[in-house]
This record gives C-alpha cells, structure tokens and sequence, in this order.
C-alpha cells in the first residue's frame, strides 16, 4: 500500500463513521455520537493536512472529501430535527441550499459549459457555523446544559447565511456568464477583423 493513500483511508473511514453516529443518535446515546462527531472532525482535519503536507491529493480524495463532510453533516442535522432538537427551517433551508447550487452548477455545466466551483468565504463560514452548531447541540445533550439562546442564535445565524450564499453564488455564476460572453465576443471580433484586414491586403497586392 503507498502512503499516498492514507489521506484517501482516513476519508473512507469518516463515511464509514456516519453509520454508528447515526445510530447512537437515533436511541439518544449523546455521549457517544458526541465522541464519534468528534473523531470524524479530528479525521477531516487529519486527511486534509496530510495531502497537503506530503502531495498526496487525488482526484478521488478531492471528490469523497467534501462528500463524506456532507453527508455527515445531512445525516447530522435530520436526525436532532427529527429528535426535537432544531428546527425544520433550518433543515430544509440547507438542504434547499445545496441541491440549488449543486443542481445550478450541473446543469451550467451541461448548457454553458466548464465551470469549476470553489467554496466562497461566506459558503465556508456557513458550514463552519453548522458544524458548531451540531457539535454545542450534542454537547448540549451529551454532557452539560448551555443557553438555549445561545443555539437559537446561532441556529438563525446558520440559515441566514445558508441563504447569502446561496444567491452568492447564483451571483458568481452570473458574472462567469458574462465575462465568458465577453471573452466570446471578443475573440469572435478579433478573428472577423483578421479576416477583412487579409481581405484588405490580398486586394492591395
């Protein structure tokens, strides 16, 4: 086994993770879904540093990386719905959220064309502030009461910019649109006023 790979285990063994997390948070075992949220925290930040470090990236870790903190993350949020812990709102805002820019830069792909997508400032404090938000839920649960207001705010805090960076980046693909247009036309001129200064040239001699 090469040690490139180790990146791309660590990342496995998150998505693997998923399935005895949501196990113990659907029978309300807390602590050890706690511990589980933490291990796979600890893990994305391990992968991450270590393909970094060493160039051991690929193009299947580029892939699964963000897939398995996701799908963590979905899992995650429905189930303490589900339990009564947060809301509704918040779950399907998010979820709105992803499958808009997932389903836009799919299909601008398809009738525009190339399009590589990265994740914007505000797009990386949004899941930041979900990922506290799910991790002081569970300690919260798990071992000591904090402030309701508290989760309730930052709850709020994790729609509202679920939402700005939503249109954020409907935004960013607009304006890849036209300067794409732009650089079209242009080129397009360029090779049509090549072609009358030939023309031009050729009458002359």
């Amino acid at each position: 086994m090469s040690l490139s790979t180790i990146p791309n285990i660590i990342t496995v063994m998150r998505v693997v993770l998923i399935i005895p997390f949501a196990y113990f948070a659907w029978h309300q075992d807390y602590v050890a879904a706690l511990v589980i949220f933490l291990i796979a925290g600890i893990s994305d930040g391990l992968d991450g540093l270590l393909a970094k470090r060493f160039d051991w990236q690929s193009r299947f870790g580029s892939i699964t990386d963000p897939l398995a903190d996701k799908i963590l993350l979905f899992v995650a949020l429905l189930l303490l719905v589900m339990k009564g812990q947060l809301s509704w709102t918040l779950f399907w805002v998010s979820t709105a959220r992803d499958l808009f820019i997932v389903g836009g830069a799919t299909s601008y792909h398809y009738l525009v064309g190339p399009y590589e997508m990265r994740p914007s400032i505000i797009s990386k404090w949004n899941t930041a502030l979900m990922i506290l938000l799910v991790l002081l839920v569970l300690v919260h649960l798990a071992w000591f009461k904090l402030p309701l207001a508290l989760i309730d705010t930052l709850e709020i805090s994790v729609i509202l910019t679920c939402i700005i960076s939503g249109l954020h980046y409907s935004w960013l693909g607009v304006c890849h649109y036209r300067a794409r247009n732009k650089a079209v036309g242009s080129e397009s001129h360029g090779t049509k006023s090549g072609k009358v200064t030939d023309k031009g040239a050729a009458e002359k001699s």
